[in-house]
């Protein structure tokens, strides 16, 4: 078994030994989770420089490919009679969605850390949901994708229902049956390509071989686009979003604004994308408008938000308007800032929902005008705090600048097939929304964490703890280290996106490098 199969296994694994433990051995539930997720931080770091071994003499070849070249590649034959493998494989995008996963988890089991209600349930269900998403990011085939993609989605229902917050079941069951409709979606897409190919596989790298018929690419591709957009909260699919963050516990907000969510960006470029380019180019413009809404939308809604949870929701919901925006446009330097967004914005809202979670956990409230002060009794937690507000309104120095202008320069240059009037009015209105993220989050740190202390209990409050340090460290390190240096994630990433830009200029129009 590869190194691969085991980044997918070892969460599975870790919450097999959980299932071991007696529930009244919660300190051992905690510690089991956190050393699994910690090799799991040091397994990717290993594949991550084993990938970097063997792709980097070959990233100029895969400049100018067609085709995905993949690397660490496992295969093997599971229901042939249906031309379904266990294929898994990483490129540059793959990997780098590998290491926000690793990340987010290992700092959402340390945020975590006083779970009381449920221990070995929490820990088991949230370790199973994670092991389905290394698996939707290592999949290469289009069955083992939708089988691994359902295992991520559906503990959300579990994990918010049992250990969420205010209407739990509601916003449970309105996650998970948005959810399921968006992967019926899929499916159906799935099975139109199955069938219509003639390769008898669900292979991905087997399945961009085909050039598809047109009227199959105009319908199948939109049909893709929004099952994965409901996941990526494209408007108006979004609904679900700000309810079910409000009301999941710390690390499954984490996890699930953080990872979960880029899944539907990823999916629309890796496969809606690449696979049905024509189709992509018929629609793109319609999905500029969408996501420019999006973005738009999110920030005005942000700014109207009294509880801190739904702030960061809304506003999540604008920044990951950023990355389909992104993959909308149709260019490198697009695509190239929608994978850099989907890195930035799952550890700066990571970092955000672990910090709400940290606040709440000591003042038992998320109502913003009931806060203030808090900076003087909890410093570590406010520069955090501000950190996150930086790095959201794209402050240079932080990953969120390099994300967003990447996104903002490919819309700019314009989907090569649409009016360039229309891509750049579109790109000028998203722009505008970082003036609207300037004003919601320095206002609202601002009312939070400065002036008076509010209540007079909250003198008698403490700082992060040692775990919370630890889990908050990691982000905001990781926040500096993308913004400074940026150029170890573009290089990872750069020589996989251009398999898919050159199959969109397959057919013809300028070969549009930016």
């Amino acid at each position: 078994m590869g190194l691969l199969s085991w980044l997918i296994l070892l969460p599975f694994l870790t919450a097999v030994a959980v299932m071991m433990v007696p529930a009244e051995r919660w300190k051992m539930i905690r510690w089991i989770s956190a050393a699994g997720t910690g090799l799991h931080l040091i397994l990717t770091a290993i594949t991550t420089y084993r990938y970097w071994q063997l792709a980097s003499p070959e990233m100029a070849e895969m400049k100018t490919s067609l085709l995905t070249k993949l690397y660490l590649v496992e295969k093997f034959d599971w229901f042939p009679s249906l031309g379904i493998q266990y294929l898994v494989g990483t490129d540059g995008i793959s990997m780098l969605m590998v290491i926000l996963t690793s990340i987010i988890i290992f700092a959402g089991v340390m945020a975590s850390w006083n779970v009381a209600e449920r221990t070995k349930e929490f820990f088991v269900l949230l370790l199973t949901l994670v092991t389905g998403v290394f698996g939707v990011f290592l999949s290469f085939d289009l069955f083992l994708f939708f089988m691994f993609y359902e295992v991520a989605v559906l503990p959300m229902y579990l994990l918010i229902g049992i250990w969420g917050t205010g209407p739990k079941e509601y916003s449970a069951m309105k996650l998970t049956l948005m959810l399921l409709v968006g992967s019926a979606f899929i499916l159906v897409g799935f099975l139109a390509i199955y069938h219509t190919s003639g390769l008898h596989t669900f292979d991905l790298t087997q399945l961009a071989t085909i050039k598809y018929p047109a009227d199959l690419q105009y319908w199948a591709f939109p049909a893709l686009f929004i099952g994965f957009g409901v996941l990526g909260a494209l408007y108006p699919f979004h609904t679900w979003s700000p309810d079910g963050h409000a009301s999941a516990p710390t690390a499954v907000s984490m996890l699930h604004a953080g990872v979960l969510m880029k899944l539907g960006g990823y999916g629309a470029l890796r496969i809606a994308v690449y696979l049905l380019p024509d189709g992509a180019k018929d629609w793109g413009l319609f999905f500029m408008v969408l996501t420019t809404i999006n973005i738009l939308y999110g920030s005005f809604g942000a700014i109207m938000q009294k509880d801190l949870k739904y702030f960061t929701a809304y506003s999540s919901v604008s920044h990951c308007g950023f990355v389909l925006f992104g993959v909308a446009a149709l260019n490198l330097m697009g695509f190239k800032g929608a994978v850099l967004q989907m890195f930035s914005h799952g550890v700066m809202t990571g970092l955000f929902f672990a910090l709400i979670g940290m606040v709440y956990g000591r003042t038992h409230t998320r109502v913003i005008s009931e806060m203030g002060g808090l900076a003087k009794v909890m410093p570590w937690l406010a520069v955090s705090f501000y950190i996150a507000g930086l790095a959201s309104l794209g402050l240079p120095g932080f990953s969120g600048f390099i994300a967003e202008s990447h996104v903002f320069l490919g819309g700019f240059f314009g989907n090569p097939w649409a009016n360039s009037t229309a891509t750049r009015v579109l790109t000028v209105l998203a722009t505008m929304s970082i003036v609207v993220t300037a004003v919601y989050v320095l206002r609202g740190l601002a009312r939070v964490f400065q002036g008076p202390v509010e209540d007079h209990h909250f003198l008698e409050l403490t700082d992060a703890t040692f775990t919370e340090r630890v889990s908050t460290g990691v982000l905001v390190a990781t926040l500096a280290f993308a913004g400074i240096m940026p150029w170890f994630l573009i290089d990872l990433i750069e020589a996989s996106i251009m398999p898919i830009v050159n199959r969109l200029h397959e057919t013809g129009g300028s070969f549009a490098m930016y």
